[in-house]
């Protein structure tokens, strides 16, 4: 059934959001609109917000179609319309209008739950640049045809051709031999690529040190950190983490790829025996990639044995039509969750390929969903949206909460590999994080370095941080792995986020092993804060600490390996 979305006050209800002249109209209005008494700020906010939802939610369904359609040049023409000549447009209005909203005296007047967006608007009103708008116009611009290029990567394999999603399968076979020869396929076809994908990224980093000199910041991880709103770390504070990271985790991820080594009786680990169970079972199938229904329905079975209210949720998500989960060729890879702002309704984009991470990854962008659920009932949309670093424990959490039900999948042997897989999962994520991160602070402070440079950075951090594997006669790849990493692309500097909520998440699992019921409603009742608080104060209310400091991981990578020797192998 379709989404009921709120009636419009001041938006007309058939505007062209495509078209920038009417929606100049309705900015200019709201600019030059006087704001004389609390209450006329109030109504002007809510006018604002109202604006705002009707475009993001255009610009979202404009990205979801051209996600979903790599391959479909009338899309991608429609998408590009809007990013070329709408936003572009906007931009500068935004800016103006939140402006006046700063310098007004009835600002100090609004409920507490405002305090937050005056100090967002602040960051974004003293980034702001004319000069920058093109640019940025630009980089999506060079990011769409990345986008592209891994949309159309296939492989022909054995009489089919197979998406990248699809070619990770034969990674879980017993046959080392099929591991082999897949991940080789898939590895070759990737090389097809490099070159061009790398120029994608060589063209990026002078458009994004541009923006930050623009802006009178010294590279671009400083214009970065003010716009990802990071008030409560540094990246002194990320730096460290990767520290802690190799001091507490990097022991562990040696031990176990120790033990993977002698339980499958190899002298040296390749990169294709790094997925494979230890004891030659079969691949962990979930779901047929081709019943998606059962994929959901089993999902929903998990939420119910959670929480009632979690699984009414995915109800509605799913009766709204709000998913497109399977992989396809011309599809763009990956997967994410993305806001319909008007009609306060998510969207979840996925590649699922009859795999557990599918299960993990629609319980993630599920816990996106709920969250987005929880804020929906607040009006200035404005307030909905927590600090990504809270968003991704609302997601991660979920992963980790799912995990105890995953009997709905399988048999009793079967969910506890599957738990002990994420278990380990969480454990070796922590140093593919750091070394994402570390490079991201090294290529961003040398704006002036070349490829072989940024090569040697690279596998500097693989070394630290990465399995000691046997690359013999695949180095080419292993150099421009990074490339697969599509973070460093779309979302640049958008990773830490990852490393932090994943402690965040890992303490809220463990107190749901005490007490679900209270260790579930304290989460909850974080997630429908919105963005109305601080980062520290959303851990706090969720009953988690806001800490990513050796203190904190210790302990936690202990309680986690302690988890892997009570799971069989």
């Amino acid at each position: 059934m379709p989404a009921t979305v709120p009636r419009r006050h001041f938006v007309p209800q058939q505007i062209d959001v495509s078209d920038f002249a009417p929606l100049e109209t309705l900015y200019r209005t709201l600019l030059f609109r006087p704001i004389d008494s609390i209450e006329q700020l109030d109504r002007w906010l809510e006018d604002f917000s109202e604006l705002t939802s009707v475009v993001d939610e255009y610009a979202s369904r404009r990205y979801i179609d051209k996600s979903c359609h790599t391959d479909d040049e009338a899309i991608k023409r429609r998408y590009l319309q809007f990013v070329e000549q709408v936003e572009p447009r906007i931009k500068p209005m935004v800016f103006q209008l939140q402006k006046k909203y700063l310098q007004s005296p009835y600002v100090e007047q609004l409920p507490q739950r405002f305090a937050m967006l005056a100090r967002n608007w602040l960051a974004d009103v003293e980034l702001f640049r004319d000069q920058n708008v093109p640019i940025e116009t630009e980089i999506t611009r060079r990011v769409t045809a990345y986008d592209q290029i891994n949309g159309r990567m296939t492989v022909r394999f054995r009489g089919q051709d197979l998406t990248m999603q699809q070619m990770a399968r034969f990674q879980e076979e017993p046959d080392r031999l099929t591991r082999r020869e897949a991940w080789e396929a898939a590895a070759r076809r990737r090389l097809v690529d490099r070159d061009g994908v790398e120029s994608i990224f060589d063209a990026l980093l002078p458009l994004r040190h541009q923006l930050a000199q623009n802006a009178a910041l010294s590279d671009f991880r400083a214009y970065q950190w003010k716009a990802n709103k990071r008030f409560d770390y540094t990246p002194q504070d990320c730096l460290r983490f990767a520290d802690a990271i190799a001091e507490t985790c990097m022991p562990v991820v040696h031990r176990l790829d120790h033990q993977r080594m002698l339980d499958l009786g190899l002298e040296k680990l390749r990169p294709w025996d790094i997925a494979v169970d230890l004891k030659g079972r079969p691949p962990l199938r979930p779901f047929d990639e081709t019943q998606i229904d059962v994929f959901l329905d089993r999902t929903r079975e998990i939420f119910q044995n959670l929480s009632p209210d979690l699984a009414a949720d995915f109800d509605a998500l799913r009766a709204r039509g709000n998913l497109d989960l399977q992989s396809r060729h011309g599809k763009q890879p990956g997967g994410y969750l993305m806001p319909l702002e008007e009609s306060r309704q998510p969207f979840i984009f996925m590649n699922a390929a009859g795999l557990q991470r599918d299960v993990e990854t629609l319980l993630h962008e599920s816990g996106h969903a709920f969250h987005h659920l929880a804020v929906s009932r607040e009006d200035i949309v404005f307030l909905r949206t927590a600090p990504m670093e809270f968003c991704e424990v609302a997601s991660m959490s979920m992963e980790l909460l799912g995990s105890e039900h995953l009997g709905v999948f399988y048999d009793p042997p079967e969910a506890a590999r599957a738990r002990r897989n994420l278990i380990e999962g969480v454990i070796r994520f922590l140093p593919w994080m750091a070394t994402i991160d570390c490079f991201q602070h090294w290529i961003y402070t040398h704006p002036n370095h070349d490829r072989a440079q940024r090569c040697r950075v690279w596998l500097d951090l693989m070394d630290r941080f990465g399995s000691k594997l046997d690359w013999t006669g695949w180095q080419t790849v292993r150099e421009s792995y990074w490339q697969r990493q599509t973070h460093l692309f779309r979302s640049p500097f958008y990773y830490i986020e990852y490393g932090i909520a994943q402690l965040g998440a890992v303490q809220l699992w463990l107190a749901a092993r005490k007490n679900r019921t209270a260790a579930l409603q304290r989460y909850r009742d974080a997630l429908a804060l919105g963005g109305t608080r601080p980062l520290p104060d959303l851990f706090a209310a969720a009953g988690i600490v806001f800490d990513f400091s050796e203190k904190t991981l210790r302990p936690l990578i202990s309680s986690l390996e302690e988890e892997l020797n009570r799971l069989p192998r």
